[in-house]
């Protein structure tokens, strides 16, 4: 069996938390662990796995691969998607390369969103072996979750006539929108229907079949974007030009709403899918008034509130009922019963041009990370962390130049031709137009103090000479900032991703 993990969504229904460039999947929700690393577990402790498949999108790329490390799997292959295309295009994908890659065999292929919680794993791994079953008689199996309460939010499978192979396994009747309340109700009296997780067990020559019968576009479309690949040290990269072709649609709409061999195995496991701040607040750890906390959190005469507080003292005091989220950079407070609207928030945020949307003011990189901390005219200052033996590019800035200082650990400093080394409370100076690179030859953390003066402090003020992370270099040393994008368009896809420091 191939583990498919599917890791392209944006969660925007958790801003500010999640947001584009690091997204719910990849955040310690809760615990210490993020949904993300919590599924590769799942997937390890399934017995029978071979390799695992992650589908990622490309600005994700070396989050996915830095989760995965601390996951300790090492058997894995990282999928770039050039685009957004739902479900079906990458489902076909991993199924056409899971095939390719084992000819002798005709694989199982799990398939789980990356961003799910699943309380029991026990009741999780013993779904999966009866679906294991229904897969060897040519079912395409949907994992559906026995609901609990009468939810609006979550789309539905309708159960049909009981299947003999296994207990509790069903054809699929139908498959069922998001319903009003008086219809999610009679659902869940009537015992006939499961939440649609999104998670489907298949062999791979199944798969590819009702794909040629249902939705030959995707999988032709998945065809050339793996003809036209390229494999680096750490990622496949699918074809662009041939990806964007591909019809965007869900694997439901492209081929289970259409097949006449989907089956349904029922799952009660204290599933989630933490979609909005509500759902993490029913799922959480409750004090003796219902309220779940996290961070530096004071609390008077409250009673079922969520507070999150990631960077600063938050006090809520005679509410009830209310979402606080506080981050180094943005605050949200809303009705717990209206979660659902963040995302007209986002929505608004976005139309408004406001970086908050796309980036944390901690930024995260494949050396370490930065935090801007402060900035004003003609200045701005960061705080940067390098992770052992790790080093940024070899780079220079037209518009700007550059004062270190060493708060921790023991800088390499590349500056032209000259190399220095520098220790805590140590500082140096890079002038405007330097070519520059900054290494961690240490075995502990290496944080710096950035302070940047200039005229222009765009994060697209960079160009790129060397990196040991395959992002393209510039081939025009002398390229002005608006052109830096078009130079590095291969390898950053939008332009919120550039860096100064990366």
């Amino acid at each position: 069996m191939i583990p498919v993990i599917l890791s392209g969504g944006n969660g925007t229904r958790l801003w500010p938390l999640s947001r584009k460039q690091r997204p719910k999947q990849f955040i310690p929700l809760l615990g210490e662990q993020s949904p993300f690393q919590a599924t590769v577990e799942r997937s390890q402790q399934l017995g029978d796995v071979d390799s695992c498949l992650v589908i990622c999108n490309e600005a994700h790329r070396f989050t996915v691969a830095e989760q995965l490390e601390i996951s300790d799997s090492r058997d894995h292959q990282i999928i770039l998607e050039p685009a957004g295309r739902n479900t079906a295009p990458a489902i076909a994908v991993a199924t056409l390369l899971a095939q390719s890659q084992n000819p002798d065999t005709d694989p199982e292929i799990l398939v789980m969103p990356s961003d799910h919680v699943i309380g029991d794993a026990e009741e999780f791994q013993e779904a999966v072996s009866h679906a294991r079953v229904v897969c060897d008689v040519g079912a395409i199996v949907s994992i559906g979750i026995v609901p609990n309460k009468a939810h609006t939010g979550y789309g539905y499978i309708r159960r049909g006539e009981h299947l003999a192979v296994t207990e509790n396994a069903y054809r699929i009747d139908s498959f069922v929108e998001k319903p009003d309340a008086e219809t999610a109700i009679e659902f869940l009296n009537s015992c006939d229907y499961y939440w649609n997780s999104g998670m489907l067990l298949f062999r791979a020559s199944m798969m590819i079949k009702e794909l040629e019968k249902h939705a030959p576009q995707v999988l032709k479309a998945a065809r050339d974007a793996i003809s036209g690949s390229d494999q680096d040290i750490d990622f496949f990269r699918l074809s662009r030009e041939s990806f964007v072709r591909c019809p965007s649609i869900s694997i439901d709409y492209a081929v289970m709403e259409h097949t006449t061999r989907a089956a349904v195995i029922p799952l009660a496991a204290n599933w989630n899918d933490i979609g909005t701040w509500d759902a993490l607040w029913e799922i959480g750890n409750k004090d003796e008034s219902g309220n779940v906390t996290h961070g530096d959190v004071a609390l008077i005469d409250t009673a079922d509130n969520l507070v999150f507080a990631d960077h600063r003292l938050v006090c809520v005091a005679g509410l009830n009922d209310v979402v606080v989220i506080e981050t180094r950079d943005s605050v949200m407070v809303l009705n717990r019963n209206e979660a659902e609207k963040v995302r007209h928030l986002v929505n608004k945020l976005h139309h408004s041009g406001r970086p908050e949307v796309d980036e944390h003011r901690q930024v995260h990189r494949p050396w370490g990370w930065y935090d801007s901390v402060d900035e004003g005219l003609r200045f701005k200052v960061k705080r940067i962390m390098v992770k052992p033996g790790e080093k940024l590019s070899l780079q220079k800035h037209h518009h700007r130049a550059e004062h270190w200082v060493v708060v921790k650990g023991t800088a390499e400093v590349h500056c032209n031709d000259q190399v220095t080394m520098l220790s805590e409370n140590q500082s140096t100076f890079i002038p405007l137009g330097a070519t520059h690179r900054l290494a961690n030859p240490g075995q502990i953390p290496l944080e710096i103090i950035e302070v940047q003066s200039g005229s222009y402090l765009g994060e697209d003020d960079i160009v790129r000479f060397e990196d040991d992370y395959g992002r393209t270099p510039a081939t025009n040393a002398e390229a002005r900032p608006e052109q830096v994008f078009t130079v590095l368009s291969d390898d950053i896809t939008d332009a919120v991703t550039a860096s100064s420091v990366v």
